[in-house]
């Protein structure tokens, strides 16, 4: 094809890069079905249906209370939401699930019955990586699944260089770590050493179930309780594989780039 026609055909198409946030979110595949809601009011007495069918034991029931839900721990295989017979366990089909704290993952005490979304990084931080911000992406063990939906971010639909936010080849280069991979302990010592290399002030982030607490591998001797076992993590992305659209609604509610 000519240089010339080339250029036609780009035209022809117009802009590929999706409207939001200023626009619609695109919509969430059928059988992704979103983050979950747990309302502790529908929660049957006595009932412990969903707690054996959790392959992650992200569902536990205290003696004498509601059932509680662990979404830093859920790989959103839903076999719960079939196995719940009061429906107190639902899909919102909603992508926004970033949380600041590791406790605000937890789902099923009274008034939270959904999860409480991230705030905005303080005023200095927002002030230095707001417009810019650097990061290490760091596969501390993956399966390539987190990994890959991150790389979507950089492709024309998505171009996640229009909000400022790029990843860089070297931590001394970058404002912070974008932390994916069930943290396995060959990868302890370099995850550590890649984080004591990013200059201060910095941001940790953690994406997918394996980098928060492990994922499908809870429990094996090989690999550590998440990424707060080796650093501080500032964002929590939890899913299993995170739909990008749910990576990138975390990374601008860090930015307070969203209303």
């Amino acid at each position: 094809m000519a240089a010339h026609q080339t250029i036609l055909h780009r035209l022809q198409h117009g802009c590929q890069t999706m409207a939001y946030p200023a626009g619609p979110p695109p919509a969430l595949p059928d059988r992704h079905g979103g983050t979950l809601r747990v309302e502790a009011a529908k929660c049957a007495e006595g009932c412990t249906a969903c707690v054996p069918v959790c392959p992650t034991q992200a569902i536990t029931r205290p003696p004498g209370k509601p059932v509680e839900l662990d979404l830093g721990k859920c790989i959103f295989c839903a076999a719960c939401v079939e196995a719940c017979p009061t429906q107190a366990i639902t899909q919102t089909n909603k992508h926004p699930m970033a949380v600041r704290r590791r406790e605000d993952l937890l789902l099923g005490k009274p008034g939270e019955e959904e999860l409480r979304l991230a705030a905005a990084l303080d005023a200095k931080m927002k002030k230095l990586f707001g417009r810019s911000l650097r990061l290490r992406q760091v596969s501390a063990g993956g399966c390539n699944a987190c990994e890959a939906d991150v790389n979507v971010l950089g492709t024309i639909g998505w171009d996640l260089g229009r909000f400022g936010i790029q990843f860089v080849a070297s931590p001394r280069h970058a404002d912070g770590l974008l932390i994916t991979g069930a943290i396995s302990r060959n990868m302890e010592l370099a995850l550590k050493k890649t984080y004591d290399a990013v200059p201060a002030p910095k941001i940790v982030i953690a994406v997918g179930a394996c980098a928060i607490a492990g994922g499908p591998f809870i429990g094996n001797p090989q690999i550590l309780s998440g990424a707060t076992s080796v650093v501080p993590v500032d964002l929590y992305i939890p899913g299993c594989p995170p739909h990008p659209l749910t990576i990138l609604d975390g990374l601008l509610r860090l930015l307070g780039r969203l209303d």
